[in-house]
């Protein structure tokens, strides 16, 4: 068969391709976006972009029921979000196989935190598989499918962001087009009322028990016996750090870590002189071997933050692995937002009128840092609405004046409306800011309900966010360009003061995503310019500030023209203008 390099998530999305899927329904979170993205290019597969991970998992259930394939992928903060009816669907199994992928983020690469998702899969009691690269990647989705309709469960595929991101060799193989089960209806497995429920919970434990019995024999789990004075328990990427450290080490390679294999880790326990469990964040599969009565370390020796290494498992074995040639005194590069981002404008006058902002999930949560320091806080999808609700709670009308909670379109659509429903409801006093441009920004621009288009770049219903707030009971709500700085500072002013919930949408389409209308680079004249700063605050990466003056590089510059509404002495402007 062929073979091609293929990136982690590329490789699954073959796989699921390969195994007769017929529909996947996501969120785009990173670093799981690029699968749905893949998926799409097969034509065999129906894509869509869900509202939500819970509305994507629940899409995929239906599926299920109806007897086809079904695929819903996340980041592991959206698999929050999927809890609750995955966690019920646990209960009533499948029909037609049920996959979920969900990728973790150690070291918090783009995420706001180092969650675990291997705790949910032993909450829900799902059978999780762990991929230690492509060709896995490809094989397990696969086999997840097989797994799902032979047991009638969901199952959970667990990537993180080095298995998603990295590349290497994939056999490929052929579609497969499995028959559109029969639909039954079932209410004593389907309808989780109470009584169902307890009959379907004695159902999972019975399937998790034969499964962890079975797993012993199943080829995703590898024993490689070498010296056996130590013994290593590892999956994922961590097994490659591991062979790269301790190429002499006896491994047992796991390949499902829920339900674990217990007679295949207790045969390999009684060969080894000494047994570690290398793993990354928490002690999933550490403190289960431990509580068999199992001698073994691990978290001691490794930490539960941030990502292993080959290096670092070298160093605690205490060995040395040889020097890579790396390029010293690198320049660190923090996050930016890019020129022309629409974002800039509205966080310039929150910082400029001295403003609280409870802040959200987005591009936009860069306004937290300097020079614009915009943000309050950012807690999760969603949470903006909510906590200033809160603060208006807790602190009283007259603060909430002085607070916005600023949110994306994507965010709003997400999760947001109903904290806007409940803010109304309950009689708050904030503003809403949401910074709609036109795309779901952050995770490389996927469409969403409000832009009009479907994950086929295709025409479709849009949400129009005036009058979804309408509908949510609010009465105040203005549009402002998010590029017009005294319109946005005269919003910002009278909707603060509000007896009400009162909404302002800044709509400006996102500089990567509007390409026609990038507008020629701006100059700065040196004779008028007095290097006061001023453009500074922007936080632009265009102007580059010179000893006596500042410099517009042309390079980067897009021409939006906030630095010229910024300039009280006319400094800047476009090349003509300047002569």
């Amino acid at each position: 068969m062929a073979k091609q390099l293929m990136l982690g998530n590329e490789a699954i999305a073959r796989g699921v391709w390969e195994a007769g899927l017929k529909v996947v329904s996501s969120y785009p979170g990173t670093p799981s976006t690029e699968i749905t993205e893949y998926c799409s290019k097969y034509p065999e597969i129906y894509c869509e972009w869900a509202s939500n991970e819970k509305v994507a998992a629940e899409v995929c259930a239906g599926v299920s029921v109806g007897g086809a394939r079904a695929l819903c992928c996340m980041k592991h903060v959206g698999l929050n979000v999927a809890a609750d009816p995955l966690y019920t669907a646990s209960y009533t199994g499948v029909n037609g196989g049920f996959v979920v992928v969900v990728a973790d983020d150690p070291g918090m690469h783009s995420s706001q935190n180092e969650q675990d998702s291997r705790i949910h899969a032993r909450g829900a009691q799902l059978p999780l598989l762990e991929p230690a690269d492509s060709q896995e990647c490809k094989d397990f989705a696969k086999l997840a499918f097989d797994i799902s309709e032979q047991y009638d469960t969901p199952v959970i595929v667990r990537t993180t962001t080095r298995i998603a991101h990295a590349r290497s060799l994939v056999e490929l193989g052929e579609r497969q087009e499995p028959a559109l089960k029969d639909y039954v209806k079932d209410p004593m497995k389907y309808v989780m009322m109470p009584g169902m429920a307890r009959q379907r919970h004695k159902v999972v434990e019975s399937r998790m028990d034969k499964m962890a019995q079975d797993a012993c024999d199943w080829p995703v789990n590898r024993v490689e016996m070498n010296d056996k004075k130590i013994g290593v328990i590892c999956s994922g990427i961590a097994y490659q750090y591991v062979k790269d450290a301790l190429p002499e080490a006896s491994v047992l390679k796991l390949g499902i870590i829920n339900p674990l294999p217990r007679a295949l880790i207790e045969r390999f326990a009684a060969q080894v002189e000494k047994l570690y469990v290398f793993e990354e964040l928490e002690p999933v599969i550490e403190e289960q071997v431990a509580s068999w009565g199992i001698a073994c370390e691990g978290k001691r020796l490794t930490g539960r933050q941030g990502e292993l290494s080959a290096r670092k498992i070298a160093a605690i074995m205490g060995k040395e692995l040889p020097e890579v040639n790396a390029v010293e005194d690198i320049p660190a590069r923090p996050p930016v937002m890019c020129p022309g981002c629409p974002h800039r404008g509205p966080y310039t006058v929150i910082h400029k009128l001295g403003l609280h902002a409870t802040g959200d999930i987005g591009c936009y949560t860069m306004g937290a840092l300097k020079p614009l320091e915009s943000i309050d806080t950012c807690l999760c999808m969603g949470a903006s609405i909510g906590m200033s609700h809160g603060l208006d709670k807790a602190r009283g009308k007259e603060f909430a004046k002085k607070t916005v909670a600023v949110i994306g379109d994507s965010t709003f659509i997400h999760s947001g409306i109903t904290g806007l429903v409940s803010a109304v409801y309950n009689r708050s006093h904030i503003t809403v800011m949401i910074l709609d441009n036109s795309t779901t920004g952050m995770t490389g621009h996927q469409p969403n309900p409000a832009t009009g288009y479907d994950i086929y770049g295709q025409q479709t219903a849009q949400v129009s966010l005036e009058k979804m707030c309408e509908a949510c009971g609010c009465e105040h709500i203005v549009t402002v360009d998010a590029f017009d700085m005294k319109g946005l500072e005269k919003a910002l002013r009278e909707e603060t003061q509000r007896e009400a919930v009162s909404v302002i949408i800044a709509r400006r389409p996102c500089a990567l995503l509007d390409k026609k209308s990038k507008k020629a680079p701006l100059v700065s004249d040196a004779s008028k310019c007095k290097n006061c700063g001023a453009c500074m605050k922007l936080g632009c990466p265009a102007i580059e500030k010179r000893e006596k003056h500042v410099f517009i590089n042309p390079a980067l510059c897009v021409g939006c023209g906030l630095c010229v509404q910024t300039c009280k002495f006319s400094a800047i402007g476009k090349a003509g203008d300047q002569a």
